[in-house]
């Protein structure tokens, strides 16, 4: 038969021309209220790079800058044999990384451990020794039999933690679903030792790190041009290298100036003063309604924990308005359960290739109970890549408040956590916006254009990079690029950079450096006056 062929993949094109004003007039409002210039986002940089520079003075700031005590990169000639343990909200994981002698190269073995839901509302004492048995589990299952001495172990503590010492640090609080008894404001080194001790489980703890400086550290690692590790996933957060003149708060510690010191800026909580970031009466019901109101103000805009809610409650806000009425006649009790939907909602929505958006349809009534009509699943679409949009583009702007702070064009930056990995469109959003705050020439064409005044059709298009006939381009002076893995593989890399460090004297930070001479059998090649 004349025509046919191989099926073509299904394109998505949205056309508004069946829209009634009553939507289209929502459509444009919420096209104002979440849309973010290039000239705010330079705003929002600005301010961004003069509130971490506050978090690192005495005073101290919205922004924590905390001090790691991982002071240098690593060569990609590190090696030896450690451990690295990850808890996190749902498992933990505990790895065996061999660090060969070929450069930037690993070998790495791993098991998962379910952490029970009991324990996340327990005890200290149940908490420390649930983990110290799956370490000794861990040892028998891979080393039975075998004198291995004392293992250094870099433990990945994810939560919000001050680090006097890159060996001990104070639980600050609690994230994650955990609310356990005796561990806020208690240093967690001690506890969690002693429950090794007990069972006699051969590990020397040698770092407690947090996930992003793990990040930073393992991406380096294999790309000497990584500079900055970033988190987007359920929260938000980044790490990079600033040199010890420039750390105020650590003055009196009488640090060579140009050293350097890995900081974990937690910078979830920027803004939390609310003097730029565009927030919408949306985003005022995201924070009062938390746990935490008035904190984690950039986190509840960006992070994949808040983006559903963000979205449930401007369809919930529309479903109300007897203006709009969507859905009407339907009920929509389902869509009044706060954060009942999540990021990967959104990222169905957006991954519909259909122009009927059939996909949508089918998710909405199968998670919700509704059936929107054709210009309601436009509506839809439009407000899941408005949020989506924002999220990437407003992320952008603490990687380039970091880069134009320390001048670090160009470079890489190493990016984890399923917002940045799972999202569609999400790296190719946070990359255009980089360009239009740097000002790396004209802005280019955006990754989904705004919708035709009045109707129209509108066009739903990838990043320009996958356009086939596009011509190739120079890579941007700041890629961000998907990261190594920073929980383990960095929590190795940076016990290995603490034994070095103190096998060349260099004992800042460290509690306890004779223990772990004799422990791990360390001749230092220089001594030098340690400093606290």
């Amino acid at each position: 038969m004349v025509g046919m062929g191989p099926k073509k993949a299904p394109s998505r094109r949205g056309s508004y021309a069946d829209v009634p004003h009553s939507l289209m007039g929502q459509i444009n409002k919420l096209e104002y209220l979440f849309t973010v210039s290039g000239e705010k986002l330079k705003e929002i940089t600005d301010h961004f790079i003069s509130e971490l520079d506050k978090g690192l003075s005495v005073e101290g700031g919205n922004i924590p800058m905390i001090p790691t005590w991982v002071m240098e990169y690593p060569d990609g000639y590190e090696t030896g044999t450690f451990l690295a343990l990850d808890m996190g909200g749902t498992n933990l994981r505990i790895c065996e990384v061999t660090l060969p002698e070929e450069k930037g190269e690993f070998d790495i073995i791993q098991s998962k451990y379910r952490m029970p839901e009991e324990l996340k509302t327990g005890t200290a004492d149940e908490l420390w020794a649930y983990i110290a048995d799956c370490l000794q589990q861990f040892i028998e299952y891979h080393h039975e039999g075998e004198d291995l001495g004392k293992l250094p172990l870099g433990f990945t503590f994810s939560y919000p933690v001050t680090q006097h010492y890159i060996d001990h640090g104070i639980l600050q609080r609690w994230t994650k679903g955990f609310d356990i008894d005796g561990v806020e404001g208690v240093d967690v080194v001690p506890p969690f030792e002693a429950a090794l001790a007990e069972r006699g489980v051969p590990i020397k703890l040698a770092a407690l790190i947090n996930d992003t400086t793990g990040t930073m550290i393992a991406s380096h690692y294999t790309d000497d041009m990584m500079k900055i590790g970033c988190i987007f996933g359920t929260g938000c957060n980044a790490a990079y290298m600033e040199n010890c003149g420039s750390i105020p708060k650590l003055a009196h510690m009488k640090l060579p100036p140009d050293s350097l010191m890995a900081i974990n800026c937690e910078y979830g909580a920027f803004d939390n003063e609310h003097l730029v970031l565009p927030r919408t009466k949306y985003d005022l019901v995201v924070d009062e309604e938390s746990p935490r109101p008035g904190q984690q103000s950039f986190e509840k805009m960006i992070a994949g924990l808040y983006l559903g809610e963000i979205f449930r409650l401007v369809i919930l806000d529309l479903a109300e308005n007897p203006d709009v009425r969507i859905f009407e006649g339907q009920d929509y009790n389902k869509l009044k359960k706060p954060y009942s939907l999540d990021a990967s909602f959104l990222s169905a929505i957006e991954e519909d290739p259909f122009e009927n958006l059939q996909d949508t349809h089918d998710l909405f009534t199968s998670k919700l109970d509704l059936r929107p009509s054709k210009p309601e699943l436009e509506l839809i679409r439009r407000l899941a890549e408005l949020i989506g949009t924002r999220a990437a583009r407003l992320s952008a702007c603490g990687v380039a408040a970091i880069c134009k702070k320390k001048d670090l064009q160009p470079c890489h930056v190493g990016a984890d956590g399923s917002v940045f990995n799972k999202y569609p469109h999400f790296k190719a959003r946070g990359a255009q916006a980089l360009r239009e705050i740097l000002d790396w020439g004209p802005p280019p064409e955006p990754v989904f254009p705004p919708a035709a005044p009045g109707g129209g059709r509108l066009a739903r298009r990838g990043s320009a990079s996958s356009q086939t006939n596009a011509p190739p381009k120079e890579p941007d002076p700041v890629e961000v690029l998907p990261a190594e893995d920073g929980s383990g593989v960095g929590a190795a890399l940076i016990a290995a950079l603490t034994l070095k460090r103190i096998k060349m004297g260099n004992v800042a930070g460290i509690k306890d450096p004779e223990a772990m001479l004799k422990l791990f059998g360390i001749q230092q090649e220089k001594r030098t006056v340690e400093v606290r």
